[in-house]
């Protein structure tokens, strides 16, 4: 038992009572302080919910005058890893931009991990990672790392550019060590990152990622969990016959986080898979039974057990198609099936995911769906059946054969608890852009059963997180990215604009919003990809190039 994990579950008076048993650790290995409100994740758990439990956020600032700004320092020119904070220590992932190391000038494109002092700012390390000699089909131009990383004390891990799952030693090399099995880094100075170990999942299993690989790591006990982004190449012409060029490479990992060996793995949907598997994965405790649970590249969701089947195989617990089975899979038309690009959310033991697309192909009418993980199998909300009643395998391009005699059937075994595509709530006759729900790269967010997320549209949605029903909208002009943070009764949301809206957590939109504005929207000065974080009294949001640290 770590030092750190009696730290947590004590009492802050019993706190004294443990710290004879921290001393005796101590003796061992390093002491580390851990700060009860560090953000060591994206969304900070393995639910996922990017709700804050600390008081006192900042609403005003002003990043021009420097007005309320604690610190802030340049990123790369693009970033889509959100801030981690964990043990003294802020973590975001960009592209090489910002050049800090001498070494590797700013006209070497590399993705990058960076480091940064949470008290002030001072930039304390870097991970390098090369491009991909295959180019922009792998590994696109200047985009970067594109995850955030998973921290427990003095290790993090991360999913890079180059389709690997990297672990480090978070202090990196200015302790002077080398440690893990990894020994021959090409960057051993006091700036550089100390790779613990490695799996490269493209050269060692097989994987073929479509333009970027993208999961925040998640884990509980001795694993970690990851999607590997094994995707397609090609999809200006998506047929049958136009194959998955590596179906047999696994989708989700379990690996043992000390060792780096592969606990299990499952290559679900192999040929199946319609683009990619962007997603990150989320993990829960949920009546008693953990769950890992991974959003496919087929459009499905899937919950497996935590420890597989102990033979390196999956063990599924159970699965949900989130897309209608008569929707065709077609990246360039609007109505057409979708992908699976948002990270799974759990609250008060119900899954929440919402369908999206690549951004590069737009915007189209989605769906958010509420999902109760306590069933086993095939928990679809409907079925298809051949003309004998017999049940038909799943397709790529499209579920459900009309013409074969094929039919769609409800299914007994539903763990739908409601779905959220719109609804017409000012009784036009219609549903209009803010009553839709339409694509979402972002997660939802959920506190006191009033649930938030973002469209892609730009299309803020607030609904009962019990029944699915929509309270209010509002459209905010700008591709919408990252998750919405909670803090007391404050929604904080950016935009592809740069701009940081902030909004009242009440289901009334008088209250929520000021004469059908937000109550504050403040100009960050360039694009946010990527949701806020509130840690130790610290809000830290990440532009496309520059991280913020505000204070009130």
């Amino acid at each position: 038992m770590s030092c750190r994990y009696v730290m947590q579950q004590c009492l802050p008076l019993a706190r004294f009572i443990c710290l004879p048993l921290c001393l005796l650790s101590f003796l061992s290995s390093s002491f580390i302080v851990v700060k009860a409100a560090d953000v060591t994740q994206r969304g900070g758990s393995g639910l996922r919910n990017n709700v804050s439990t600390e008081t006192g956020a900042p609403t005003v600032w002003d990043v021009d005058a420097k007005e309320g700004v604690k610190w802030s320092r340049e990123l790369g020119s693009i970033t889509y890893g959100g801030p981690v904070v964990a043990d003294g220590q802020v973590y975001v992932a960009t592209n090489n931009d910002a050049a800090y190391l001498e070494k590797y000038p700013n006209n070497i494109d590399m993705g990058c991990l960076l480091c940064f002092s949470e008290e002030t700012g001072d930039f304390l390390w870097q991970l390098s990672r090369p491009k991909l000699e295959a180019g922009d089909d792998y590994d696109w131009a200047h985009q970067g790392i594109c995850s955030d990383p998973y921290v427990e004390e003095n290790r993090l891990w991360i999913v890079t550019n180059r389709c690997e799952v990297l672990c480090l030693d978070t202090a990196g090399f200015s302790d002077q060590k080398n440690d893990g099995s990894v020994t021959d880094e090409v960057d051993q100075d006091i700036q550089s990152a100390d790779i613990i170990w490695q799996l490269d999942m493209l050269n060692d299993l097989g994987v073929q990622p479509r333009n970027m690989t993208t999961c925040s790591i998640t884990g509980a006990g001795d694993l970690i969990f990851v999607s590997t982004s094994n995707g397609v190449a090609d999809v200006d012409s998506v047929t049958e016959e136009n194959p998955v060029p590596a179906p047999e490479a696994p989708s989700f990992l379990a690996i043992n986080k000390t060792t780096g060996k592969i606990v299990w793995s499952d290559n679900r949907p192999g040929p199946n898979l319609l683009q990619g598997v962007w997603s990150s994965p989320a993990y829960a405790v949920i009546d008693g039974r953990a769950q890992v649970i991974f959003a496919a590249g087929d459009g499905y969701c899937y919950g497996f057990d935590p420890a597989g089947d102990g033979d390196g195989n999956s063990r599924l617990l159970w699965k949900f198609d989130c897309n209608p089975k008569s929707s065709v899979w077609d990246p360039f038309d609007q109505e057409g099936r979708n992908n699976l690009i948002a990270t799974p959310v759990v609250h008060d033991g119900i899954v929440y995911i919402a369908v999206g697309q690549d951004p590069e192909i737009g915007d189209g009418p989605g769906c958010l769906w509420a999902i109760s993980p306590n069933k086993q199998g095939d928990v679809s909300p409907t079925l298809v059946v051949d003309k004998n009643n017999k049940p038909v395998p799943p397709r790529r391009i499209q579920a459900l054969d009309e013409d074969a005699g094929e039919k769609e059937v409800p299914n007994p075994n539903s763990a739908l608890v409601w779905k959220y595509t719109g609804e017409d709530r000012d009784g036009s006759g219609s549903v209009d852009l803010e009553e839709e729900m339409s694509r979402a790269i972002a997660s939802v967010t959920i506190q006191d059963d009033i649930l938030v997320i973002g469209c892609f549209s730009g299309v803020v949605h607030c609904l009962d997180s019990k029944t699915g029903k929509p309270h209010w909208s509002y459209d905010m002009f700008a591709h919408l990215w990252g998750a919405a943070l909670i803090v007391e009764d404050k929604i904080y949301l950016g935009d592809e604009d740069g701009d940081l809206a902030i909004f009242e957590l009440s289901i009334d939109p008088e209250v929520a919003m000021a004469e059908g504005e937000p109550h504050e929207e403040i100009s960050m000065g360039a694009a946010i990809y990527t949701s806020p974080v509130f840690a130790n009294g610290t809000l830290y949001i990440s532009t496309a190039n520059t991280l913020f640290a505000l204070e009130k």
